[in-house]
């Protein structure tokens, strides 16, 4: 299965205990945008990788793990 790359953050946020309101002001964006992102299955690699620092969480491993769980490198 196909990671939705927003609901993974979302995930993360969680386990940070981290809300969206924070992680917005984090990243110097506002609360709407960071919800219409989160929202996303996809998202532009330079903001993954933003959000991997921001986070100190390694989401392109997650993807990684996801395809060879999958087999599909």
């Amino acid at each position: 299965m196909q990671i939705h790359i927003g609901n993974r953050i979302l995930e993360v946020l969680k386990q940070k205990h981290i809300t969206v309101n924070e992680f917005a002001e984090m990243c110097a964006s506002d609360r709407t945008n960071m919800y219409r992102i989160l929202k996303k299955e996809n998202i532009d690699l330079a903001l993954l990788r933003r959000f991997s620092i921001k986070l100190q969480h390694n989401f392109f491993k997650d993807l990684s793990e996801d395809f060879e769980e999958n087999n599909l490198l």
